[in-house]
């Protein structure tokens, strides 16, 4: 993104947005699939309207809605891919225990593909899979890598071999310095906190 794009969004007024809502997918089965997303990630039927002259299903769980539509035609589904493709469209969950999904999605019988990012030290552990209609899932640890706008990081050089050690250096300094900024704002959101409880 240019600076002069990043200048045009920052300068943009905020639309009254709050989360994502829900991902729609159009499947072959209904049932096949709401019994996927129950067991398989722990999501939970519930009701939608009665309005609807279609067959679905909607689910719900961590703060988001799975709606399942029932197709005309099995030609009205995408083909499910024979190869896990990390690039494929996909939703993503995060999860604190990656090696327990691991455990589950095998004893199922399910194929996955694994794959672990890098960034300054900081890693995170993907796994990736299809539901019955060839649509991609990812579950990760994503919430490791800290958020940071893009005008606060600096463009990298590319790097000779020999410079990898300083690299490695800066980057557990990096990281260092990511977890005692973290620190320092819970600290400043706990007493913040402490003297409002005092001026009551």
């Amino acid at each position: 993104m240019g600076l002069l794009q990043e200048q045009i969004l920052s300068s943009s007024p905020s639309l009254p947005l709050l989360s994502l809502n829900h991902v729609s997918y159009l499947c072959k089965s209904v049932a096949e699939s709401a019994k996927f997303y129950q067991e398989v990630l722990g999501f939970v039927l519930i009701r939608r309207p009665s309005s609807f002259s279609f067959e679905g299903a909607w689910l719900f769980n961590y703060g988001i809605g799975i709606h399942l539509l029932q197709c005309n035609s099995v030609n009205d589904v995408q083909q499910k891919p024979t190869v896990i493709n990390p690039k494929d469209n996909h939703i993503s969950f995060q999860c604190t225990d990656i090696e327990l999904l691991k455990r589950r999605l095998e004893d199922m019988g399910m194929k996955y593909e694994t794959a672990l990012v890098e960034e300054g030290g900081i890693f995170v552990d993907q796994i990736f899979f299809h539901d019955p209609d060839g649509y991609m899932i990812e579950i990760c640890n994503c919430e490791n890598i800290p958020i940071l706008p893009l005008s606060a990081c600096p463009l990298k050089k590319p790097q000779s071999y020999k410079d990898s050690k300083s690299s490695k250096q800066r980057s557990l300094a990096i990281t260092k310095a990511l977890n005692a900024a973290e620190m320092e704002t819970r600290m400043m959101e706990s007493l913040f906190t402490n003297m409002i409880d005092i001026s009551m």
